[in-house]
């Protein structure tokens, strides 16, 4: 792999070289610390004083670089603001066509500016993080808040773009008022959500949303689907992506998660009942629930694999399969037999294509639209999570046509049959297999110094600043030394090949974000599989109530989100929100233990709301961190990041599932108290793990 000295070196601007970070000399100098602190030719004190001067004197380089372009950017907007004020006097139509194209010049160059920026702060970033894992400091903690918070702070300009905003909303407004209105003179002050149709602009906006490191609702929906992207996008890659993308097909994988997760939620009043009526104890719908999660572990695995040659046959086989699987979880009522109703349920689970739904948003969908499409998987999966308990307790009718039996147990068989068969027709007449890259397929390259310099430019915009996927490695450099090339064999630059080979790429940031996935799905089972049994013993509820519950709680999905993503996110760090939220998941946990007796609904349904909640809170922010710590040679391939954390969640599914039907045979007395015991187990380790690799977590 690259090294991000050569990156750097790669991506910078000749004309502007001498102001970027000298990353590499400080690398170097990071070496010889340690080395002299080994002989003992320098004391600890020294060297953090002598490494916090360097980075100081590299501060105030580049940003007195960046004051000096800001006020050259400034200059030559204020002649173009006199030029404008003059045409409103005498308007001219060429001169305007002119004097926007000379605003748009002023925004690539200011675009220039946000990637200079954005270089800089990583490589920050980068020596701070190599600085630490070095010498086991919390120095970054220390010179992030000694620096940003001091009145006369340079490290504002590089982090938070001070000045820049100026800049970027002079020329956003004076693009918009030249922009044809068809007659209209409001400003984008008077209208701010009015939105202006200009592929600069749109450019400069997404590269400071970037930059500022903001987290909207969109980004954080998204990080939900952990899509992860190659950590050096090509800039030929729109053009291949917008050749495989067809609107059509990615509605149809949207429609696939929506309705699995309808299929995995729509028995969950009713399992417990049904199981009792093939002569099997309440307790069975644990494993009932369950099966389709064992069956999913390895269904992953094969769909990943499958999903690297073609995205229409899995998809056509998983319908198939589901659509198989429903019938027998219907007729095992008629055929009295609990066998086929488990093996009913392996079917769902052997059909599950979310591993081929990730893969094509990811492969398959522009990067323009990316982030709408994995959102759009995310609310398509918390829709499905809330409509499938809400369809059981509709399904309420009694009655039979032949032989076959239709009620509250059979008919969420039957409805998703039929669901499945309709979606198998549609997808039939709708999808386009998209061409699959081939490894001999190169992209034509620019042969021109303009073109060159813009591929330069596109690279910087495409990648995210201050977290970006550089960042994701444990700094893979950190622990061996490049060549002058700095560059590493091309066997290490492959997406890992096996689990073993996945395995040995996950850091222990990235085992602890798994290990909190784990706990949060496990949790968030045992809560939704035993409710039926629970509130049925405890406070008599009918299937029709436990739907209503169910469906409330899956309905807090999406608001929450929008509070998280848009507001709490960017107020605090994603690590304070996660250690937060495993708090309060540990709160929630043991407030639902049955001590005070008796034990009361508002008990129940408050304490099932905090810990369904927070662990909602979890996922999100825990997915984010791990798509930053995952290595970037898990973004691609049948082992990749969202394989593993999928395989993770499941994982906890089956062990939550199987959890309620062993506690079943102490009583449903102890059940609620057995199950929630591991839950608590489970998360006061979390917790523990996340405290010591808190300082990892950037």
């Amino acid at each position: 792999m690259v090294a991000f000295g050569k990156k750097l070196k790669e991506r910078q601007l000749q004309e502007w070289s001498g102001f970027y970070i000298n990353y590499k000399q400080m690398k170097k100098k990071v070496k010889q610390y340690t080395q002299q602190i080994e002989v003992g030719a320098q004391d600890r004190r020294h060297v953090l004083k002598d490494f916090s001067r360097m980075l100081d004197n590299q501060i105030e380089k580049i940003v007195l670089f960046l004051l000096e372009q800001q006020g050259i950017l400034a200059s030559r907007i204020a002649k173009l603001g006199e030029k404008q004020e003059a045409l409103q006097q005498q308007p001219d139509i060429s001169q305007i066509s002119e004097l926007r194209e000379a605003y748009r010049a002023a925004g690539q160059d200011l675009l220039k500016l946000l990637v200079f920026v954005e270089l800089n702060a990583i490589g920050l970033r980068k020596i701070l993080k190599k600085f630490d894992k070095r010498f086991g400091y919390r120095f970054t903690d220390y010179y992030v808040k000694t620096r940003a918070n001091h009145p006369y702070s340079q490290l504002q300009q590089v982090c938070k773009h001070v000045g820049i905003g100026a800049v970027v909303g002079a020329i956003s407004r004076n693009l918009h008022e030249l922009q044809d209105r068809q007659g209209s003179y409001l400003s984008i002050y008077d209208q701010p959500a009015l939105p202006l149709q200009d592929p600069v602009v749109n450019s400069i906006n997404a590269a400071v949303d970037r930059l500022t490191h903001s987290t909207n609702f969109l980004n954080f929906l998204a990080q939900h689907a952990l899509i992860m992207h190659e950590e050096l996008p090509s800039p030929t890659e729109e053009p291949v992506d917008d050749q495989r993308y067809h609107f059509m097909s990615l509605l149809l994988n949207l429609a696939n998660t929506f309705l699995y997760m309808v299929n995995t939620y729509i028995i969950v009043p009713t399992a417990d009942d049904y199981s009792m009526s093939l002569g099997a104890a309440a307790t069975l719908c644990g494993v009932v629930i369950g099966a389709m999660a064992v069956a999913q572990v390895f269904s992953s695995v094969y769909f990943s694999a499958w999903s690297n040659k073609s995205y229409f046959k899995p998809l056509v086989f998983s319908s198939i399969v589901l659509f198989m699987g429903n019938i027998l979880y219907a007729l095992a009522y008629d055929l009295n037999s609990i066998w086929v109703l488990l093996i009913g349920r392996i079917f769902c689970g052997l059909g599950s294509a979310r591993a081929v739904n990730r893969r094509y948003i990811s492969d398959c969908v522009p990067l323009k639209i990316r982030m709408q499409a994995s959102a759009g998987f995310v609310s398509a999966s918390a829709l499905g999570m809330a409509c499938g308990p809400a369809m059981a307790g509709l399904l309420q009718s009694n009655f039979k046509i032949y032989k076959l039996t239709f009620n509250q147990n059979t008919l969420p068989g039957w409805v998703m049959a039929v669901a499945w068969l309709v979606y198998l027709v549609w997808l039939w007449i709708s999808f386009r297999e998209p061409a699959h890259e081939t490894a001999e397929t190169q992209a034509p390259q620019a042969s021109n110094a303009e073109t060159t310099e813009n591929d330069v430019l596109e690279k910087g915009l495409k990648q995210p600043l201050l977290a970006s996927s550089e960042d994701q490695q444990e700094d893979e450099d950190a622990d061996q030394d490049y060549d002058e090339s700095e560059e590493a064999t091309e066997e290490s630059r492959l997406p890992a090949t096996s689990i073993q080979s996945a395995y040995r790429l996950l850091t222990p940031s990235v085992k602890v974000q798994l290990l909190i996935y784990f706990m949060l799905k496990y949790a968030m089972e045992i809560l939704l599989s035993e409710s039926s049994v629970v509130t049925t013993y405890y406070f008599g509820w009918s299937t029709g109530s436990v739907a209503i519950f169910l469906a409330c709680i899956g309905l807090t999905v999406l608001p929450v989100n929008i509070l998280v993503g848009s507001y709490i996110s960017n107020m605090f760090e994603d690590r304070q929100i996660l250690l937060a939220s495993e708090i309060m998941v540990f709160i929630g946990i043991l407030l639902s233990f049955h001590i005070i007796i008796p034990y009361s609904v508002a008990q129940y349904v408050s304490s099932g709301l905090i810990m369904f909640v927070s662990a909602e809170v979890l996922e999100g922010v825990n997915l984010s961190l791990l798509s930053r710590v995952m290595s970037s040679r898990l973004s691609r391939g049948t082992y990749n990041g969202g394989l593993l954390s999928t395989e993770a969640g499941t994982l906890a599914r089956v062990v939550a599932d199987g959890t309620i039907t062993l506690a079943g045979y102490f009583g449903e007395s102890r059940l609620l108290n057995t199950t929630l015991l591991p839950s608590l187990l489970i998360c006061i380790s979390s917790i523990i793990a996340t405290c010591f690799t808190y300082n990892t977590l950037y």
